[in-house]
């Protein structure tokens, strides 16, 4: 992995353009994870993303007893499927911070059933888990929580499940959704399993990415609007046999910024047309904003028509990309809102208050709502040190504002802790390099 120092300085680049081969996304490869190992069969994964959350995942899964080997110091991995029961039955796992990794392993192992303890990094034992513990526990399994209520760390045991129907809200994390779904097919042995969502789903575009998933591993789920999902009974994951990871839609975000914002054209490689991932439509916001966009089966393309224009959007099924609007709107010709964003306040860090702050320092008049975000951009972007909070967004989407070094007269952007962003794209900061003129000191 990828040492970075203690900060980095961006010097103002004038210009972004060229092309960034994406990393493979942080979504896809743990849920690919989890499904090639509870499947029956072999599977081949290429591309898979090499970050601190893929290795929490990949480790917890070797604790738990299934076989994988990497292949050379390729992204090319071997999963070898363990039918649906993992090997070993007692376990204690550590899972960092990474969500997309506790959130379905809690639902997987409280269904399978054994002696299991997981826990976190101390930021990961104030994310909440209660909703998906609570939907689980009202079903038969016994997950207890051993710290806090409704937060890691936790204690799983066997438990006996009845599991016709459930229930699981929606308004907090697309992920309790995912965990349920994804543990469905083990539920759903002798009788159908239907999940009812109550109240708003958001980040509806991940589900679709689980949904997605499912079906390559041979489970189908009858969905009715967003409201109620069915698990048919009988079915099993099975191996595709292959399956490729693809880029990172999150993380195309700041490199397709950039092109709008500093001129471009800036391409991006991994996404394009044929993604499964609701974070490519990051670029009809662009759009709006006033952004040129292009894109192929396999690619998408930014570049600037000129001045930013001030965007209020709905970002509810975007989430992460949408945190990269906020500092886009630095140079925005008025005030940007982002609006319904309440899931930013328990991620990695509080992002919406996160954000207000670290654009104050750059200038900007900021008004923080309980899940909106208001930015007026400053007349000239001030330099400053950014926090990170520990959050690889917060790194990456202040690297922006090093942008556009005309008008910013010689101003620098310290990021503090810049080795956060090994989270989900560790050598982010020398693919920013590339395409700024290297001004990465």
């Amino acid at each position: 992995m990828k040492h970075y120092p203690h900060y980095l300085e961006l010097h103002p680049a004038m210009h972004a353009r060229g092309t960034v081969r994406l990393p493979g996304s942080k979504s896809i490869s743990n849920r690919t994870l989890l499904l090639a190992a509870l499947a029956q069969g072999t599977t081949q994964i290429f591309d898979l993303l090499a970050s601190d959350d893929t290795h929490v995942m990949l480790m917890a899964l070797q604790q738990l007893g299934v076989k994988w080997e990497q292949v050379g110091d390729t992204r090319q991995y071997t999963v070898h499927g363990v039918n649906g029961v993992f090997p070993v039955h007692q376990a204690d796992l550590f899972m960092g911070n990474a969500g997309t990794a506790i959130r379905p392993l809690t639902a997987a192992l409280a269904v399978i059933g054994g002696d299991y303890t997981l826990h976190g990094v101390s930021r990961m034992h104030e994310r909440p888990i209660g909703d998906l513990a609570d939907a689980l526990n009202a079903v038969g399994t016994q997950i207890e929580y051993t710290g806090q209520p409704g937060f890691p760390p936790l204690h799983i045991r066997r438990g006996h499940i009845h599991a016709q129907r459930m229930q699981v809200k929606g308004n907090v994390s697309s992920q309790f959704l995912t965990s349920l779904l994804m543990a469905g097919p083990l539920m759903a042995q002798d009788q159908a399993v239907t999940i009812d969502v109550v109240g708003e789903l958001i980040s509806k575009p991940y589900i679709e990415i689980t949904l997605n998933l499912m079906r390559r591993f041979g489970v189908t789920v009858e969905r009715h609007g967003w409201q109620s999902f069915t698990i048919p009974a009988g079915q099993r994951y099975v191996s595709p046999g292959t399956i490729h990871v693809e880029g990172d839609a999150s993380s195309a975000s700041y490199f397709l910024a950039a092109g709008a914002i500093a001129g471009g054209p800036v391409r991006v490689e991994g996404v394009g047309l044929n993604s499964i991932q609701g974070d490519v439509r990051f670029v009809e916001a662009l759009e709006q904003m006033g952004a040129a966009i292009t894109m192929g089966d396999n690619w998408i393309e930014a570049k600037s028509s000129g001045v930013l224009k001030a965007i209020d959007a709905d970002f509810n099924h975007i989430p992460d990309a949408a945190m990269t609007i906020a500092v886009a709107a630095l140079y925005a010709d008025g005030t940007s809102t982002l609006r319904n964003i309440g899931s930013w306040r328990v991620k990695e860090t509080d992002r919406i208050a996160a954000m207000a702050a670290e654009l104050r320092k750059l200038g900007a008049v900021v008004e923080e709502g309980a899940d909106y975000l208001r930015v007026t951009p400053p007349a000239v972007i001030q330099s400053a040190a950014i926090d990170t909070y520990d959050d690889h967004r917060m790194a990456m989407c202040f690297s922006l504002a090093s942008l556009d070094g005309a008008a910013r007269r010689g101003n620098l952007i310290r990021i503090n802790d810049p080795k956060c962003v090994a989270k989900t794209f560790p050598d982010y900061f020398d693919a920013f390099a590339k395409i700024t003129q290297d001004n990465l000191f």
